[in-house]
């Protein structure tokens, strides 16, 4: 659904707030868009939308070329920028159901796409009242249900659950995971968990470069650090013993005899000294009673390629 290739966005021609960055988003996919601020998520996202040229790169939708097929292109996509321009001065209904005839929405259909919009977006209750009266979070779904009034498959939305309270914040990844079963959305966050609890697939950008790309758990296994989970049985300084391990960079204790231990960065071959640390505890007269990898998470992931990047 959407293909961005070699994409590079310079605005004094010298410097790039976007250099070379390609990926694709299929039907029914979820991709995160992750990145520090000013790393180029949204002058990517802007590209895309169209609202920015590209100064190098290609950018197709659903099959439409953006420079070939500007309209065409645009016509697939419903953009969420991460500041709504709504116009405050009118109603929600009235907004939304001007919005659906500027983006060329049926006369006949208009009216059924603006309820279709509003239902799928919980703003029926406020579709009588002025924009400019609305709470932080019913105007951020107001920004929603304008994206999907006409209908898109693909759907582009950056920061959609900014300045939202916990409880609306759910309600969006909700919303997002819904409409990910029929759509091709790719979405630019800065908070992690989002990402975790919606997406499929994430994106990792740091200085307007792509740094990586995979499946969340594919990420994850991107961390240098590791670290294992041990639990003990019996009586002595366990700690003590795993920290005079070569292989050891740290050991915490999180309750009576099971310690997070963390791998130096050097240690290529974490098995063998996993097993050289079963061993010495096993001979000291210690019962294992666990011995578990310990999944790296996702923001240690995202701090140690970002910082990378930096560099």
């Amino acid at each position: 659904m959407i293909t961005i290739e070699g994409l590079s966005k310079s605005y004094d021609g010298t410097s790039f707030a976007v250099r070379d960055v390609s990926f694709r988003v299929q039907k029914g996919e979820i991709v995160g868009f992750l990145g520090p601020n000013g790393a180029g998520k949204s002058t990517t996202l802007r590209v895309a939308a169209g609202f920015l040229g590209a100064t190098a790169g290609r950018i197709t939708l659903a099959g439409h070329d953006l420079v070939t097929e500007p309209l065409k292109a645009r016509a697939t996509i419903g953009y969420m920028p991460e500041t709504v321009p709504l116009y405050r001065e009118m109603r929600v209904h009235e907004y939304l159901h001007y919005r659906a005839e500027l983006k060329r929405v049926p006369r006949l259909e208009r009216r059924a796409a603006v309820d279709l919009a509003m239902g799928r977006c919980r703003v029926v209750e406020v579709a009588d009242k002025l924009i400019g009266r609305l709470s932080k979070g019913y105007r951020q779904r107001v920004g929603l249900a304008d994206a999907l009034v006409a209908r898109p498959p693909i759907l582009i939305l950056d920061e959609p659950t900014a300045g939202l309270d916990p409880n609306q914040i759910r309600e969006v990844r909700s919303l997002v995971c819904e409409l990910g079963r029929e759509h091709a959305v790719l979405l630019s966050t800065h908070i992690l968990s989002e990402v975790e609890a919606t997406c499929d697939r994430a994106l990792v950008i740091s200085k307007g470069v792509l740094v990586a790309e995979g499946t969340i758990d594919g990420l994850r296994k991107l961390s240098r650090s590791s670290a294992m989970r041990i639990t003990v049985g019996g009586t002595g300084d366990a700690a003590a013993l795993l920290r005079a391990q070569p292989a050891v960079e740290k050991v915490s204790e999180d309750r009576p005899g099971s310690y997070l231990v963390t791998w130096r960065k050097d240690v290529e071959n974490t098995d063998g000294a996993t097993e050289e640390v079963a061993r010495v505890l096993v001979g000291a007269g210690f019962g294992l009673r666990e011995l578990a990898p310990v999944k790296a998470s996702l923001e240690q992931v995202f701090a140690e390629l970002t910082a990378e990047a930096a560099a």
